[in-house]
């Protein structure tokens, strides 16, 4: 296998459905400035589980999109054309937020919502997350897809602020892997995500869904981001001695290593197939 740039390689091992709980500070952001002081009134307001419902659909719909990002660079790649890194970023972002601008659109027409309304009562629940704890989960976890991509630390940002959450690198400081040290961390990441959607696969079956059902599937792939990526960070911290930033800055460190991408691959196939013994359709 030829060698990966990082930000694909970020992008496929901690922005997939099947590896991260992720949404990008730029949404909902092309017009108007934000009156979050202003509370919104009774009757225009917005209830909290329609914003969720909106990020959700929105996590889910990005997620396909960019699976099907990565496979068009990973054909380039493999004809033998070499992007430069920072060619391959911006390649990345900018179709990513093209795309991510027809998917708001369409769920806004969908749910009869103004974008400025939505967003003001986007800030101003974010700003009570003790109120909103699903919305804050919701909206951070397509922030984290969104970082992923850009490489811009946006979690938990809000209007005007300049900075992302102070809990988004969960207080450890960066540890330097070695190659093998990351490999290492690859695997037990991996294993633990494996595990976890497992037992997620096992409940969803014993309650009597059909995983073959386009809206089970989706539960399933929340149900996945939610929870499975948890168990991967917790593994990384327990059994690997590092954190998740450690762990995407050893990635990119090594993105260029041959050696890194084959183990990578070998790990995401095994993923794969023993999701797929399950009855997980590939994702």
């Amino acid at each position: 296998m030829s060698s990966t740039n990082s930000a694909l390689a970020v992008a496929a091992v901690t922005g997939s459905v099947l590896l991260v709980a992720a949404a990008a500070s730029s949404l909902f952001s092309s017009k108007g400035e934000s009156k979050t002081d202003e509370p919104l009134s009774k009757e225009d307001c917005i209830k909290a589980n329609e914003v969720v419902r909106i990020f959700d659909a929105l996590f889910i719909q990005m997620q396909s999109v960019l699976a099907q990002l990565s496979q068009q660079i990973q054909q380039i790649q493999m004809s033998g054309q070499q992007i430069p890194e920072n060619q391959l970023r911006q390649l990345l972002v900018a179709e990513f937020e093209r795309a991510l601008l027809v998917k708001q659109e369409s769920l806004l027409q969908e749910h009869k919502i103004d974008e400025d309304c939505l967003r003001d009562a986007t800030w101003q629940m974010m700003a009570l997350p003790e109120d909103y704890a699903q919305v804050v989960k919701s909206v951070e976890r397509f922030q984290k897809l969104y970082e992923n991509i850009s490489g811009q630390t946006c979690v938990g940002r809000r209007p005007g602020d300049g900075k992302g959450s102070q809990n988004n690198n969960d207080g450890l400081a960066l540890i330097p892997l070695t190659q093998d040290q990351l490999i290492e961390a690859a695997t037990i990441y991996f294993e633990s995500l494996t595990a976890a959607m497992g037992d997620i696969v096992r409940q969803f079956k014993e309650m009597g869904k059909d995983l073959k059902d386009p809206a089970v599937a989706q539960q399933l792939q929340m149900k996945f981001a939610s929870t499975a990526n948890d168990a991967g960070e917790a593994a990384l911290k327990t059994k690997a001695g590092c954190n998740l930033d450690s762990f995407k800055a050893a990635i990119e460190k090594y993105a260029q290593n041959p050696d890194v991408g084959r183990a990578l691959a070998m790990l995401q196939m095994k993923q794969q197939q023993e999701l797929m013994a399950l009855g997980v359709a590939p994702m």
